[in-house]
């Protein structure tokens, strides 16, 4: 049987680079080397697209940069030409053909829908979220307006722009007062791994807080706290997608912050979450129905919090491309629902080659002649 050629992508330009380097590492491990050859494509922190044979030294931290140094890695594109399917040498040579690509890049330049722009201009199958899907699904105030069409319930929140905060900071602080109120979180809304989080206590520290949060993007959003659980079910599938059972984070910090998720062995991962059978099941459906209403594919992780006063599940966010650790919640989820990492990995590269071919199946050439038929 011939393998099925892997492209595999990590590192990038955005702040979550070094867990996209924890995310890959993992993949490779996993993946059946009887049934895929994997493709080491690596993006430094500067931009600049990679692949050796040895994926081993690209994926430690500056590794990139030590390879290319020393002549141990070659520059390439991912060339937007779909004759060429796949990756370009840029110093000349034969074109490295790929049969899909499994994208790990996370945060922005990775799971924004750029990169399945350029994907899709390349005519190359890939893992997970179309354009529109992974756009949305990056972008947590668009995200929020979707969810209020889809009469999801979450917290309450106001979105700012980086220019609002500089002009009027102290409008924002009358908003925040009267409409939400303290505490509350500040973000970026395009980010990822709780880099430019904070949770804001009094008015004394709100400024200071979006500032840090608008250093990551031009758009702010600001959530009121919830007294709550956090809980996340992970979603799997295309059009037919099935959710997990849900699980709890116990973050060791106040919230569940960067130092928390990847540098802190303390948090606690609870399978399955402390709460109802009919919170679950709550849970459960709505996370179909967000994965739906952003046109979500392959998959996704949707987090929630369940407020202790009245036990109301609000959903928070989705994440279209998780961390994929051995131990990060995704995947874990669904080894307690019993399938395995591996199988996992082969379930979402089935899913990426479907929609592929359904994408293939349309239509792209239209004459005037042709007869159009009317309702």
């Amino acid at each position: 049987m011939n393998r099925m050629r892997v492209g595999l992508l990590f590192g990038g330009r955005s702040v979550e680079h070094d867990v996209s380097l924890m995310s890959a590492r993992s993949v490779i491990q996993h993946l059946d080397a009887a049934r895929y050859e994997v493709v080491p494509v690596g993006v430094t922190r500067e931009g600049i697209w990679i692949t050796a044979a040895d994926s081993g030294p690209l994926l430690e931290p500056g590794g990139m940069e030590r390879a290319l140094a020393a002549g141990g890695a070659t520059r390439a594109t991912l060339c937007g030409d779909p004759s060429v399917k796949g990756l370009l040498p840029l110093k000349g040579g034969t074109p490295i053909a790929l049969d899909i690509v499994f994208p790990l890049i996370h945060g922005s330049g990775g799971e924004d829908g750029t990169l399945q722009g350029l994907l899709e201009m390349a005519d190359l199958p890939y893992v997970g979220s179309g354009v529109a899907g992974s756009a949305l699904g990056m972008d947590k105030g668009a995200m929020k307006r979707a969810f209020v069409a889809e009469k999801l319930a979450m917290t309450d929140h106001i979105e700012v722009t980086r220019a609002r905060l500089e002009s009027a900071p102290h409008d924002i602080a009358r908003e925040v007062a009267s409409k939400l109120g303290y505490p509350c979180f500040t973000k970026p809304c395009n980010g990822g791994s709780s880099v430019g989080v904070s949770k804001v206590k009094s008015a004394d520290t709100l400024i200071a807080a979006l500032r840090a949060a608008a250093a990551y993007d031009r758009r702010v959003l600001i959530e009121k706290a919830v007294d709550g659980q956090e809980v996340e079910c992970a979603v799997l599938g295309n059009d037919a997608p099935k959710a997990s059972i849900v699980g709890e984070i116990v973050p060791c910090n106040e919230f569940y912050d960067y130092n928390a998720k990847y540098l802190d062995d303390r948090s606690e991962l609870v399978i399955p979450a402390r709460i109802t059978a009919r919170q679950a099941e709550t849970v459960q459906q709505m996370s179909r129905a967000a994965f739906a209403c952003l046109d979500l594919a392959g998959l996704a992780r949707v987090d929630f919090l369940v407020r202790r006063s009245d036990g109301a599940v609000l959903i928070n966010e989705v994440n279209t491309l998780p961390g994929f650790t051995s131990i990060s919640m995704y995947p874990r989820l669904w080894q307690a629902g019993g399938v395995s990492y591996p199988a996992l990995l082969d379930e979402l590269i089935n899913l990426g080659m479907q929609r592929y071919r359904e994408r293939k199946s349309l239509t792209t050439r239209f004459a005037p002649g042709e007869r159009v038929v009317h309702a």
